[in-house]
């Protein structure tokens, strides 16, 4: 049991360069991933905040029903 420990460690030692590389790079990609996702995060939310803000007002819209009142009074008149 002793004598595996010992393999492990030295194996491990061995490849210790290879291994922080790998780390090393790991924790790139990750930051990187997390840059990416904020970035669009932030775009999308400020292109929600745009569209609000530019948007036409439409509480002053006039509706014009007369043909809608023609239809439903010639409905009643049947």
């Amino acid at each position: 049991m002793s004598q595996e420990k010992v393999n492990r460690y030295k194996e491990e030692k061995a490849n210790r360069k290879q291994i922080l590389a790998k780390e090393k790079r790991h924790k790139r990609l990750m930051q990187l991933c997390g840059g990416v996702i904020a970035l669009a995060l932030v775009c999308w939310l400020g292109y929600s905040v745009y569209d609000v803000a530019t948007r036409p007002d439409t509480s002053a819209l006039e509706i014009n029903t007369t043909a809608l009142d023609d239809y439903i009074s010639g409905l009643e008149e049947s």
